[in-house]
């Protein structure tokens, strides 16, 4: 839904109903209220419900500012040890840690909100077709948070009913492959073959749609190692010619451009209506006011620019897009020094244009070993400062058209091996044209069918070494390249180095060239690739040497192990 119908409030109505003796009731019933009695009833009461579950996709843990805990986990970016963020990057996080328990919490609202359209609709006296269209968005929606979950905290408790007793609410803990089977599959599959042909528009826009259900069914069953399923769901996004790359990668990443061609799923905010709300408040209660706003902003814009630069971008990160060699021979590249992707996502300080309206280092920062700060879902590019009550209009895209193209390539490669090596570079190559850098098929041209294998950094190794375009080599360039530099910061990447089980590789590769530039800080000290000044920032010193596989997942959180006896704990 577009910003001039944006998501309604939960609505008091939308209460648990717990069996209780009826003394404990009040007699007394307010003329006033709505009552289940007779607002399940019309379309309309439908369409309003249908909308809370949308808006629980705004909450800060599953799309908004909080997901700035989850982003400096792993190798693309670090923090201070001064944030709150600190215990996930050094992944000390416990049970009790705040964000771990918003985000299960927050996820359990929009399955409740889902369960409850699903529940009152099966009687409903509605046409038929627009009973499926409801239940189509009310159950992929209920599919997407429990993935969320499955692969935020290792499985999930199912809820596929409303509970009406105690006993219904204590329920055990699924593993990842029982959630996937039980609710995520199902559900994906029903909301695929009931929202194929329908097409969003006006105040619709945001709905979600067969290539949504289609695309994250796919990246299902690329998660389950499901690799010729995964490419047949991501094929069909593909031939369907729905969607296509933006000509600027930078349309993704801005409130200007929003729904475009390359959006498949994504989750609107306003920095417009309810003015003054915080955008980190949600409406989990009826009582409650949420912001149409979101606040991630806070976390990527630099501290004299109104953010706190919570996420910084890692060196690893900075150095990627440092070597993200430019095609000189694209106009998109006139007068550029750096490519697209690194203009659009960080800002060092020798990087190109301006930075929220001031030519880059006119106020202080990029000191202390911040080499680059983050500019992805900042306002950098048409604010002079962020908002002071932490507010922001730009949309969170979970899934891009990109993003299933690269899917798509691993999915063929891990399916046929070096036969899929062709197509495989072809689809890679129409995400590195977009953003204007050398293609592989360009550097396999000239450079003897070789082509450089650009994960490893330069300053401390010295210059790429140059390999075949095999099956493997092109996975190691999509995993450690190309889907880092596309996809930063939008949520994917520790599901990613979970899922590719790589990342204790990850953490003591990063770990080794940080202590290689403490011990050469005085040689590299503000010089390229990265200008580095005053110290190395330890993003690898704790995580690399504390990392275990029970770290991978967020545990279940010390509320959900206080009220549900199911869990067996």
């Amino acid at each position: 839904m577009n910003k001039k119908l944006i998501y309604i409030l939960m609505i008091p109505v939308f209460l648990l109903n717990m069996s209780c003796n009826e003394d404990e009731f009040l007699t007394e019933v307010n003329p006033n209220a709505i009552t289940t009695e007779v607002f399940w009833e019309t379309s309309d009461d439908f369409e309003k419900a249908l909308n809370t579950v949308y808006g629980a996709l705004q909450f800060p843990s599953v799309s908004g500012g909080n997901l700035s805990y989850e982003m400096v986990q792993g190798d693309l970016a670090g923090t201070e040890n001064w944030y709150p963020q600190s215990p996930f990057g050094e992944l000390n996080f416990t049970d009790a840690t705040e964000h771990v328990q918003n985000k299960w919490n927050e996820l359990y609202i929009g399955i409740f909100r889902a369960n409850q359209v699903l529940h009152y609709i099966a009687d409903a006296d509605i046409e038929d077709e627009e009973k499926a269209l409801v239940i189509g968005q009310a159950r992929f929606l209920r599919a997407f948070f429990y993935f969320q979950l499955a692969h935020t905290y290792g499985g999930a408790v199912i809820h596929t009913a409303l509970p009406v007793t105690d006993e219904d609410f204590e329920k055990p803990f699924e593993s990842i492959d029982e959630v996937t089977t039980q609710v995520i599959v199902p559900d994906l599959e029903f909301a695929k073959a009931n929202l194929e042909g329908i097409s969003w528009t006006g105040d619709d826009l945001g709905r979600v749609s067969w290539g949504a259900a289609t695309s994250l069914l796919g990246k299902v069953y690329l998660y389950d190692e499901s690799w010729s399923e995964a490419a047949v769901q991501f094929k069909e996004v593909i031939d369907s010619q729905i969607y296509s790359l933006t000509a600027s990668y930078m349309d993704n990443f801005t409130h200007e451009n929003e729904f475009n061609s390359e959006s498949i799923f994504e989750v609107s905010y306003s920095d417009v209506l309810k003015p003054g709300v915080n955008g980190n408040t949600i409406d989990d209660t009826p009582s409650e006011t949420g912001s149409e706003a979101t606040a991630l902003n806070i976390s990527m814009a630099q501290l004299n620019f109104g953010g706190y630069n919570t996420v910084l971008s890692s060196y690893y990160l900075h150095e990627l897009m440092v070597y993200d060699e430019i095609d000189p021979s694209k106009t998109v590249n006139n007068g550029f020094t750096f490519s697209q992707r690194m203009y659009a996502s960080i800002v060092p300080i020798n990087g190109d244009g301006e930075y929220y309206g001031l030519p880059i280092g006119d106020k202080p920062g990029w000191a202390f070993g911040q080499s680059a700060y983050v500019k992805k879902f900042s306002n950098w590019y048409h604010l002079e400062i962020e908002d002071g009550n932490q507010r922001s209009g730009i949309n969170f895209r979970h899934i891009r058209y990109a993003d299933v193209l690269l899917m798509y390539a691993e999915a063929i490669l891990n399916d046929q091996g070096n036969a899929a090596v062709a197509e495989a570079i072809s689809y890679i190559d129409m995400i590195r044209d977009r953003a204007g850098v050398l293609t592989i098929q360009q550097y396999l041209n000239d450079n003897g069918n070789t082509f450089p294998a650009m994960h490893r950094s330069v300053q401390v190794h010295g210059a790429f070494d140059m390999v075949a375009p095999t099956a493997d080599n092109l996975l190691t360039h999509i995993m450690l390249v190309e889907r880092p530099i596309e996809l930063c910061f939008e949520g994917h990447r520790w599901k990613d180095l979970v899922r590719w089980d790589i990342v204790s590789n990850q953490l003591t590769t990063l770990r080794a060239d940080e202590v290689w530039r403490e011990n050469n800080l005085a040689t590299i000290q503000g010089q390229p690739p990265l200008m580095i000044t005053e110290r190395i920032r330890p993003d690898y010193a704790v995580s690399a040497g504390s990392y275990t596989a029970s770290d991978n997942y967020f545990p279940i959180p010390t509320g959900e192990k206080q009220i549900n006896a199911g869990l067996g704990l």
